[in-house]
């Protein structure tokens, strides 16, 4: 709920980055460069507390995320 009480507050999935390499962590390009998705260190939080969009990734670097996920999670 919002601060009022009165509707759902938006809750997004993140995952911290980094650049040590790991079987489970995904690379992706961001901002020109080339980092790890931490996989493993996935969390929930508020939209009140994300700042502003710096950028997105392909739907190919989603699919290396969401099989890290899967992995870490114990779904493969």
């Amino acid at each position: 709920m919002n601060a009022d009480g009165d509707e759902p507050a938006a809750v997004y999935q993140v995952c911290r980055l980094s650049a040590r390499a790991a079987s489970f962590r995904p690379e992706i390009d961001l901002l020109g460069n080339t980092i790890r998705v931490l996989a493993e260190q996935v969390g929930a939080i508020d939209a009140s507390r994300l700042g502003n969009l710096v950028g997105r990734v392909s739907p190919e670097q989603q699919w290396g995320i969401d099989e890290a996920l899967m992995t870490v999670f114990g779904l493969r």
